[in-house]
């Protein structure tokens, strides 16, 4: 007999047959993710899920074969996409050198480490172009929470400051998408959701990488991480979704910011950086979430690859829902 099976059915919970039900359901989305043709960013997101996750030898396996693909600068994972896009598999490129000891893998950390700091094109106040001469609201998730992992909690910092400055909206406190640099003005001012849960994605990281003795940098970026929770939550429907582009309702009811915030908020919460009040509107998020995964496992109604612009799926989508997973059941959600 199932050892929770008394307890569960106890609580009407269905008993052995949702807890393998639910874990059906995530191994099909886990399974699905690894088919899908990935792009620089994508394969860093997806290893960092597998971290998330604990899958200790899918995470070394990503890190690995990202290799192959390899920047003029000797960054790693540089398929496809902008030039730090990449850094979305600093963390787990970090954890692996470690964790392994390997000579190629450390080579490829110090390789991007020098990039963050020192080499990527950035603005004259040091915070980091996305491409070109322009700052996106997904660049939070590339180079501050690489830096803040590997030990660098000034640097992230101050790209977060660097982005928070020239993305926020100051009367809706959502993060609009690209900002010209050269312009001095947004070339996209729209509040799109997947960059918004981008941002929050990469504060509850960074949050979560900061040290104790850094409790006041970790209580700022608390405050800005609940403000862009409660700017998101503010549009969110009745079926625990959001539009595409946040504040407008003619776009189309996306699932991938339900995923991302939902991961932020369990995390925030375990952490201890976000009340528990906030697991309610996580849990409408997550049900809605499950609900768009279809029988092959692909999360359905996500900003879809390649073009962003329409729903379809994404490797992100996956990745984000192992993520969401991952941290509901750290919480014995």
């Amino acid at each position: 007999m199932c050892p929770r099976f008394l307890l569960l059915t106890a609580l009407g919970l269905g008993a052995c047959s949702v807890l393998a039900a639910d874990e059906l359901q995530i191994d099909k989305v886990r399974n699905a993710a690894l088919t899908m043709q990935r792009k620089s960013w994508e394969q860093g997101v997806l290893a960092v899920a597998f971290m998330e996750e604990g899958r200790d030898v899918l995470v070394v396996q990503m890190a690995k074969s990202s290799l192959i693909f390899k920047s003029k600068e000797g960054v790693p994972a540089a398929l496809g996409g902008a030039p730090v896009d990449p850094l979305m598999l600093g963390e787990a490129l970090a954890w692996s050198a470690q964790k392994t000891g390997d000579p190629d893998l450390q080579t490829a950390l110090l390789a991007m480490r020098e990039f963050a700091l020192k080499s990527a094109p950035r603005a004259t106040d040091g915070t980091v172009f996305h491409t070109g001469q322009t700052i996106w609201s997904d660049s939070y998730h590339t180079t501050p929470p690489f830096l803040a992992f590997i030990g660098e909690y000034d640097e992230a910092l101050k790209q977060i400051d660097g982005h928070r400055k020239r993305l926020v909206n100051p009367e809706s406190k959502l993060i609009a998408h690209i900002w010209d640099e050269k312009a001095g003005r947004f070339s996209d001012p729209k509040n799109w959701g997947g960059g918004n849960g981008w941002a929050a994605a990469a504060l509850t990281r960074i949050i979560r990488a900061l040290p104790a003795e850094r409790k006041a940098d970790q209580e700022k970026l608390a405050a800005q991480l609940r403000e862009l929770i409660d700017a998101c939550l503010h549009h969110q429907m009745v079926s625990g979704l959001f539009h595409d582009i946040v504040d407008d309702p003619a776009t189309f009811e996306e699932t991938n910011l339900a995923q991302m915030l939902a991961y932020s908020i369990y995390e925030s919460v375990r952490g201890g950086w976000l009340p528990k009040e906030y697991l309610k509107a996580a849990d409408r998020m997550r049900a809605a979430a499950r609900a768009k995964v279809d029988a092959d496992g692909f999360v359905q109604g996500v900003s879809g690859s390649p073009d962003f612009k329409h729903a379809g799926v994404s490797a992100e989508g996956q990745a984000f829902f192992l993520m969401m997973e991952a941290a509901a059941a750290k919480l014995n959600r």
